[in-house]
């Protein structure tokens, strides 16, 4: 080979490396000069057709009865080992002890570790990097596990198209604190800068999930951050786990992107990437849309108000209808006492003795009478004369 053949090669095999040390050294961020518009071209994948996060569309969302509820195995194992917790500049990361698994997938996925997307200044549109129906949460919690049936470690799995998966969990706030998200945001101070690293106390890692495992949105995508590699099965929950606006401020306002020997501070904040096209790929749910179905306020608020009036209608009729039946039954309380009463006259009326029949017996009897009280006056009359006539003389 002459010199100008290997003066030809070696350019040639220094444009092939140019990228891959490219990648590896190119310091990416949420916005600037190197910001989610601009990854493509450092990172070839984050061009693809099955890049993540995505807009999950209900509507269209496809049911799939197959789907079983995936399972943690050793999340709440956390033994006496203290979790590794760092800052890398993009996010906290909490390292996972490689006993904790997950299950309901075609492999088995080993845990590997987790951290969270924020925005900024408290509750406001943004934070969660996948939304659902347009609609963005306050911020988002992933658990990433390599496919560990397949693929010896990590770095192995992650540039296979099966070899991820990552469980979504979107985050809202609400007035009560959750004890659970206080295992990290408790020990962020230990990590405020880029590279820095701390132990934290183990503890469950299955109480940051939602208790409902069986419901939710399944679908092929990949890293939301550079490199981007379409390795990942996505499991994105459809219930949402709820943290304070002081916990959630806390993320928001203790982390920096900027190491600590660097004079200029910048604020960890908005690290999230906006939804990518879906590229025809189709969405699975696993459960049916009439069981998943969310209400809006202004349909709870008319739901209320259906079921306040149907109450107060039910109660109407219920009040007719015993004003009715009570009304029938004094109807007929007054007839059965009109009725007694004629029954009653009736039976004494008719309880009079009757007129004994006159008989040929009871005339003679009367005559028998007459007679004795003629001769019972003639015998008087008699007497009455014997004593008003003269005496005779001797």
């Amino acid at each position: 080979m002459d010199t100008l053949g290997f003066f030809m090669l070696l350019i040639l095999l220094f444009f092939q490396w140019m990228p891959a040390l490219a990648a590896e050294e190119i310091t990416w961020t949420y916005s600037g000069l190197v910001g989610q518009s601009e990854w493509s071209e450092y990172f070839p994948d984050c061009g693809g057709t099955s890049q993540s996060p995505v807009d999950v569309m209900t509507t269209q969302a496809k049911y799939d009865p197959s789907l079983i509820p995936v399972t943690p195995l050793g999340y709440s194992q956390h033994g006496n080992q203290p979790f590794t917790m760092y800052n890398n500049g993009h996010t906290v990361v909490i390292e996972l002890p490689e006993w904790m698994g997950l299950g309901g997938l075609p492999w088995f996925f080993t845990a590997i570790q987790m951290h969270l997307h924020w925005g900024n200044d408290g509750p406001s549109p943004g934070g969660s990097e996948h939304t659902i129906n347009g609609l963005s949460a306050d911020a988002e919690l992933h658990v990433v596990h390599y496919n560990s049936e397949l693929y010896p470690n990590m770095s192995a799995a992650m540039t296979q198209k099966d070899g991820l998966a990552v469980l979504g969990i979107l985050i809202v706030t609400g007035e009560e604190t959750n004890p659970a998200f206080n295992n990290i945001l408790n020990y962020l101070s230990r990590i405020r800068h880029a590279d820095q690293k701390a132990f934290i106390p183990a503890f469950d890692v299955q109480s940051l999930l939602p208790e409902d495992l069986g419901r939710y949105y399944r679908y092929n995508g990949s890293l939301t951050t550079p490199p981007c590699h379409q390795s990942v099965i996505w499991t994105l929950f459809h219930k949402r786990v709820q943290i304070s606006v002081a916990q959630l401020l806390k993320l928001e306002k203790i982390l920096y992107s900027s190491k600590a020997e660097e004079p200029d501070r910048m604020l960890l904040q908005d690290n999230y990437r906006a939804t990518q096209p879906l590229n025809h790929r189709v969405i699975f749910t696993s459960f049916s849309a009439e069981s998943g179905k969310e209400l809006s306020s202004g349909e709870v608020t008319a739901i209320v108000i259906g079921v306040m009036c149907g109450c107060v209608g039910l109660a109407v009729i219920v009040r007719f209808i015993v004003k009715t039946i009570r009304f029938f039954k004094l109807l007929q309380f007054e007839a059965v006492v009109v009725n007694s009463s004629t029954s009653s006259w009736d039976v004494l009326h008719n309880n009079r003795p009757a007129p004994m029949p006159r008989t040929k017996d009871s005339e003679k009897e009367k005559e028998e009478k007459q007679d004795m009280a003629m001769n019972s006056t003639s015998e008087a009359e008699k007497k009455e004369e014997s004593l008003l006539s003269p005496q005779s003389v001797p």
